[in-house]
């Protein structure tokens, strides 16, 4: 869960920016690289400032059940009306450290981003150039309230939601660059780039499915990864709404 929940900033950076660099702006790859290198420092400091100290690796308690996420609703009475406040994280450090890894991701992006952008962003407007930071100023809070309030819902759903997200994103992204048949898929690279990064997510919704302990009977599943990208190019030639109002329009 903690790799789902580190993978949305730079998803989301890399969408805003893409958003925002515009057709004509050269400075798009080079935030692209830049957004990637602050979320994985980030994830390296967190990692090392986290028990045991300067190690990169994490010691977890076990998760149970869904209430361990939410030990602060479980507080004793013993008098039945005053309450002892004294519950501690049950699955630490799981749910704290997602917290850390933002804090350290908005640091890193306020001390590397704007001095980027200021030097190769030339190819956009001075209103434009820090679109891409304004948007990280909103979805990293975003992102850390749904941590606090829906955490150990992600625990458990968060491969299905990588699944249905991915091809939900590859879907709209073929559809709106227009893509149809494979040759239209090879024109640019930046469409191999994306497929492959969707193909990736996939593959990691389909391993986080299998926690890790029957990993050899589900590994086979991973040549599903592009099922979807073959399904939509076989039959996206049967769904052109202009080959429907065409067919309409001659039927009339």
């Amino acid at each position: 869960m903690w790799g789902f929940m580190g993978l949305l900033p730079l998803i989301l950076h890399w969408f805003f920016i893409e958003w925002y660099s515009g057709k004509k702006s050269s400075s798009a790859f080079f935030q692209h690289i830049t957004a990637l290198l602050e979320c994985t420092v980030a994830a390296l400091i967190t990692l090392l400032v986290n028990d045991p100290v300067g190690y990169l690796h994490i010691r977890s308690c076990g998760v149970e059940k869904l209430s361990d996420w939410y030990t602060m609703l479980y507080n004793p009475s013993p008098d039945y009306v005053n309450t002892v406040h004294c519950t501690q994280e049950a699955v630490y450090p799981l749910y704290t450290i997602v917290f850390i890894y933002y804090a350290f991701c908005l640091v890193l992006m306020m001390l590397l981003r704007p001095l980027l952008i200021k030097k190769i962003a030339c190819g956009l407007g001075k209103s434009d150039r820090f679109k891409s930071i304004y948007a990280a100023l909103y979805f990293l809070p975003i992102l850390t309230v749904i941590q606090a309030v829906g955490g150990g819902l992600l625990y458990y759903a968060f491969p299905y939601i990588i699944l249905v997200l991915s091809l939900i994103t590859l879907a709209v992204y073929m559809s709106a660059s227009e893509i149809e048949t494979f040759k239209d898929l090879l024109v640019k690279k930046k469409r191999l780039v994306v497929l492959f990064s969707h193909w990736l997510v996939h593959a990691y919704g389909i391993i986080s499915i299998s926690r890790m302990d029957k990993l050899e009977r589900d590994l086979p599943l991973l040549a599903l990864v592009p099922g979807p990208t073959l399904f939509y190019l076989l039959t996206a030639k049967f769904t052109d709404p202009s080959r429907i109002r065409q067919e309409e329009g001659s039927g009339h």
